[in-house]
């Protein structure tokens, strides 16, 4: 139960407040996150995130990684939160977006690790450094590395061509 004035939560004999800041990146920090898949993710997030009643108070997806400004109860640990959104987020992704697989070995959508922070009293300062993040990203340019492709982009496309020869005769 959420009390209004100072934003804390109780459970039967507990009072808590325990908000994180957390980045998590994709594999090889390749910038796909936009456009559908972006909405997609951000609704996957939204519902993994309700299924383990954990509030997103602010959260941002940036072209290669996200920020989230989450508060966990003090019954979940963080890092089985994370092993949780990440996983199941990628069986989801892979799920709905077929393609994506091939340029991901292994089914691995997200990098191993994540940064995590705890916010205390600074809310309103992570929530603007989250917001913020758009602008920095456009300063300074991440560094992208060489994309896979799909094995079998080769073998439609000739198949296409000798279906369309086919047709033609």
């Amino acid at each position: 139960m959420r009390n209004q004035n100072n934003g804390t939560y109780s459970l039967a004999h507990t009072r808590w407040k325990c908000q994180y800041h957390i980045v998590f990146t994709q594999k090889y920090r390749r910038k796909i996150i936009y456009g559908a898949l972006r909405a997609e993710i951000g609704k996957i997030l939204r519902e993994l995130c309700r299924r383990k009643d954990v509030e997103i108070i602010e959260a941002y997806a940036m072209p290669d990684h996200i920020h989230m400004l989450v508060s966990i109860p003090p019954n979940e640990r963080v890092s089985e939160f994370m092993g949780y959104l990440k996983g199941k987020s990628t069986m989801i992704i892979f799920e709905r977006y077929a393609h994506t697989k091939y340029k991901y070995g292994n089914r691995h959508f997200w990098s191993r690790g994540y940064y995590v922070s705890t916010v205390g009293g600074n809310k309103q300062a992570v929530q603007k450094y989250i917001q913020d993040q758009a602008k920095e990203d456009l300063i300074s340019d991440q560094i992208s590395m060489v994309e896979y492709y799909d094995p079998f982009e080769k073998w439609l496309k000739s198949n296409s061509i000798k279906k369309d020869r086919r047709k033609k005769k």
